[in-house]
């Protein structure tokens, strides 16, 4: 399965034998022990060994055959964290939940335990005297270290930690997210930024991800109110209907919830949220997206959409959606496309921002902000990877 290593007779871990055809591709997740690594890798290991078929994963449908991608076999997970619960446990928390079905977290424990092996201290923690330097240094080498112990062909950093408030216009340190991107940078390896935070997307690192050459993408995943909302918005484009005001509302435990509670990180998720709106229909409608800690909920989340809009003639009309789903269960599927995706695009020499991916994301780099033309520019996406093998 994905991430487990050989062993002899002995039964110790044994170096991976890498052949012509089997090079494998490491995935780095920045929050390894969180809910949507886990889910990804307890995912991965359930697809590849069959016991579960890859719904959610865009790249395992027909447009992708013959891409090049890299096999889920062949994915190798590790990652930094903070936290220190180990992934076979919060796996099995993660079933309790009911995000993972019950039986899979002993099915893959095997596959988990080789991914936590993988896993170190992430950073700063309180009391951390380390420079942002020094940092950089440490967590580079946790890649470097990575990608030579398994002789990898290429390592994949995803950034799937909770939010961090965007910084201030005088802060003297990089942000946490924007350190471990640093280090991708440093240890040339494609970077994905799941979340709102800043990574990448800092003066401090312009001129050396532009030297860099890597390919990479963000920001903010795409998996639940914003998805809807780059559907609906170019319907009322289309149709000619004028939209006077979109308000929103979420509710959501878990450890999101508990970072979105902060004022400052929730504003850095509603701005990919507005942003959608802004960008299809050509202005910033009234209204507000709340957020709202509810810890019973944990992994779940419920959004709730209210659409005030005219129609013929001024009659004023409301549309209301309600999205009620698992957050991990749908950020996941799009976590492992996103790796297999920028990996090949690593692969076959494409660099800079990829705003083809922008299907994936609220805060894209460029490109259209509707989820049909985005699925277009994927496809499109697709037929280049195809063209360079």
């Amino acid at each position: 399965m994905a991430g487990r290593q050989p062993v002899n007779n002995d039964g110790n871990a044994t170096e991976p034998r890498v052949g012509r055809g089997t090079a494998r591709t490491g995935v780095w997740f920045v929050g390894a022990r969180g809910s949507v690594a886990t889910t990804a890798v307890a995912g991965c290991a359930a697809v590849t060994a069959g016991l579960h078929p890859p719904t959610g994963m865009v790249t395992e449908t027909a447009p992708f055959t013959g891409t090049g991608l890299p096999s889920l076999p062949s994915l190798v997970f590790g990652g930094h964290d903070t936290a220190g619960c180990p992934l076979p446990k919060r796996a099995e928390h993660l079933t309790e939940a009911g995000v993972l079905p019950h039986g899979l977290a002993g099915a893959v424990r095997t596959d988990l335990a080789a991914a936590d092996r993988e896993i170190r201290p992430g950073g700063p923690l309180a009391g951390d005297t380390r420079t942002d330097g020094e940092l950089i240094a440490a967590f580079a080498t946790d890649l470097e270290s990575f990608r030579e112990r398994h002789r990898l062909a290429r390592v994949v950093v995803v950034n799937v930690s909770s939010t961090e408030p965007l910084p201030g216009p005088h802060a003297v340190r990089l942000p946490p997210s924007s350190l471990y991107a640093a280090a991708a940078v440093r240890t040339g390896c494609p970077y994905v930024n799941f979340t709102p935070s800043t990574g990448l997307r800092t003066a401090a690192l312009t001129d050396a991800v532009a030297a860099s050459g890597l390919p990479h993408a963000g920001r903010d995943g795409k998996t639940g109110q914003t998805l809807l909302r780059s559907v609906l918005a170019p319907m009322f484009v289309q149709r000619a209907l004028s939209v006077r005001a979109w308000s929103g509302t979420n509710l959501l435990g878990g450890g999101d919830g508990a970072a979105l509670a902060d004022p400052a990180a929730a504003a850095a998720k509603n701005a990919g949220k507005e942003r959608v709106l802004a960008d299809t229909l050509g202005h910033s409608p009234e209204g507000e997206v709340h957020i709202d800690d509810v810890p019973a909920l944990g992994d779940w989340k419920t959004a709730w959409d209210h659409i005030a809009f005219d129609g013929f003639l001024g009659s004023r009309m409301v549309l209301q959606t309600i999205w009620q789903g698992c957050d991990s269960a749908l950020a996941a599927p799009l976590v492992l496309d996103l790796a297999r995706l920028v990996a090949r695009a690593h692969e076959a020499g494409i660099s800079g921002p990829l705003p083809e991916l922008g299907f994936y994301f609220k805060d894209p780099d460029g490109g259209p902000a509707g989820l049909s033309e985005q699925f277009t520019a994927l496809l499109s996406f697709a037929d280049r990877l195809r063209e360079t093998r």
